[in-house]
């Protein structure tokens, strides 16, 4: 029972160090930057100033990218933690190069985060799920930097561009005319060069153009999401170790009391727009889906939660939600309520882990209270004072 917080835990510690060593990473390569020389570590000796420096720059860019692994991570993707796991031994290795004191803490880390990593490889397997207009943007940048950067390599020398001589010169070239930076250090020195630099602008110009419009998208929805109080994917993927409530009713609410009472994360799934509208203005996680649908499901994390509880008004629906998840998720546990007392069995039958009648519960209590039991009268008394007490 405790393997799931367990494996939370594993994976919030492999983000955390993940982070940690891309932060340490760009400051140390900033460091190796300003002072590129090499005096610390059995290689010292053996890298001169330039490597040192080289590692210096090629650092703080891993770093980077380190750093995108972890946030990559943060919503469980396995493509961050591969390449956080090739990422690591790069680190390493850059910091032997830079043979600087302050690279020990970042070797150390990058040796000890890899196993920590392998361990929690489980946590992260969720796949990347890229819209269309993100592909399309990512091909277009792609298509029109290999466009410029091998037409102007093609156009090298005499025939338009003297000043190149190397892909690299021909990819820094597409680089900065494609974003109108144009530091005028290459030009083109032909018709047919300088035509082509002009096409060169246009497409990269429109290929930036779909790249920001494709990113910037979903954060500004992202961020209207926020204002009105409704969960973004981002939000929903970060979800784990988390309880789902499959549908809202009366039964419900003492459900979500408690919940929140002892810190627990949650979300509950509705489709009814009142029953929205109340529990965003709760400030409470609401899923606008249908709770019997196995895509609305998979979207609240069913997988990666600790629990469904499914503790409408309508047994019927309650059942129907049940056997939905038995059919695709059968290691998910289930607890349902009934509202009728002869529906536990065929509750049960459809698949719940637990079923509890709220009624018959109720009328044990009255009946013991009844007989005088003063325990019964104490267990009911805390349960009418929890929700207060919330």
């Amino acid at each position: 029972m405790d393997l799931p917080g367990v494996e939370q835990v594993t994976g919030r510690a492999a983000v955390a160090v993940t982070l940690t060593v891309a932060a340490l990473s760009v400051g140390v390569g900033i460091l190796g930057i300003v002072d590129p020389t090499a005096n610390f570590g059995p290689l010292a000796e053996h890298i001169p100033p330039a490597i040192s420096q080289t590692a210096g720059f090629t650092g703080a860019l891993t770093g980077f990218l380190m750093a995108m692994s972890a946030f990559g991570l943060r919503r469980g993707l396995r493509a961050a933690w591969y390449s956080t796991m090739v990422l690591l031994p790069v680190t390493a290795v850059q910091g032997l190069v830079q043979a600087s004191p302050y690279s020990v803490p970042l070797v150390v880390l990058s040796v000890l985060s890899f196993p920590l990593l392998a361990v929690a490889r489980d946590r992260f397997d969720q796949p990347i799920s890229l819209s269309t207009s993100q592909l399309a943007a990512g091909g277009a940048l792609f298509g029109v930097q290999a466009y410029g950067t091998i037409g102007t390599y093609a156009l090298r020398g005499e025939r338009g561009f003297t000043d190149i001589s190397t892909m690299l010169d021909a990819f820094y070239y597409s680089l900065v005319t494609s974003s109108t930076v144009g530091y005028g250090d290459i030009t083109p020195v032909t018709q047919e060069a300088r035509l082509f630099s002009l096409s060169v602008v246009v497409l990269g110009t429109a290929s930036f153009a779909i790249a920001l419009t494709a990113l910037l998208g979903p954060a500004l929805e992202a961020r209207f999401a926020s204002a009105l109080g409704r969960m973004t994917q981002s939000d929903l993927e970060s979800l784990d170790g988390h309880v789902v409530v499959a549908g809202y009713g009366d039964l419900t609410e003492p459900i979500l009391t408690e919940l929140a009472a002892r810190n627990r994360e949650f979300v509950v799934l509705t489709s009814d727009d009142r029953d929205v509208s109340v529990l965003r203005g709760r400030n409470l996680n609401v899923l606008v889906a249908d709770p019997a649908d196995d895509d609305s499901l998979q979207r609240a994390g069913v997988d990666r939660a600790r629990a469904v509880v499914t503790a409408t008004n309508d047994d019927g629906e309650d059942a129907l939600v049940i056997l939905t998840i038995r059919e695709n998720h059968q290691d998910v546990r289930v607890v349902a309520a009934a509202s009728d007392q002869e529906n536990e069995a065929k509750l049960r039958r459809a698949g719940a882990d637990t079923v509890i009648s709220p009624a018959v519960i109720g009328g044990r209590l009255i009946a013991r209270s009844a007989l005088g039991d003063q325990t019964a009268e104490q267990e009911a008394a805390d349960v009418g004072d929890e929700p207060d007490a919330a």
